[in-house]
């Protein structure tokens, strides 16, 4: 009786053997058998390196106490020898910080009541230091 080719268990082709050689190192051997674990393993820490690095940046974005209050005292004194007040841009080229620091320096001094700010006419918020030019008073009952 004659064998159909194709059927399972068949299969008259010679088995393969991988011949030993000195190019095929067993940590190949490793990183393929599993592989559905190793290189999830090095993604996720890569991933974490990178967080771990965004997290370092955005730290040393923020400055010490000491520092804050420095520039604080600078901005006042500028605010204090032009009381009409400054926008935030010339403010930090006046005292030497960068735009969004200062910026940063101004909404938090604005909220702690040291300074106030408005709106120009041509659209520019203008910071002062609070009690000097023509401020709403509070009502007093």
């Amino acid at each position: 009786m004659a064998q159909i080719e194709g059927l399972p268990g068949q299969d008259n082709r010679p088995k393969y053997a991988r011949p030993a050689s000195s190019m095929a190192p067993k940590y190949f051997e490793l990183l393929e058998q599993n592989s559905h674990i190793i290189y999830p393993a090095l993604g996720l820490l890569a991933l974490g390196l990178v967080i771990i690095g965004i997290i370092q940046a955005w730290r040393s974005q923020d400055m010490d106490g000491l520092t804050k209050n420095e520039f604080k005292r600078a901005i006042v004194n500028e605010l204090r020898s032009n009381l009409s007040g400054l926008p935030g841009d010339v403010l930090a080229r006046a005292i030497g910080l960068e735009r969004l620091k200062t910026m940063k320096l101004l909404e938090q001094m604005q909220q702690e009541g040291m300074i106030s700010s408005y709106m120009s006419s041509n659209r520019m918020m203008v910071w002062r230091v609070r009690g000097t030019g023509n401020e709403r008073k509070d009502a007093r009952y």
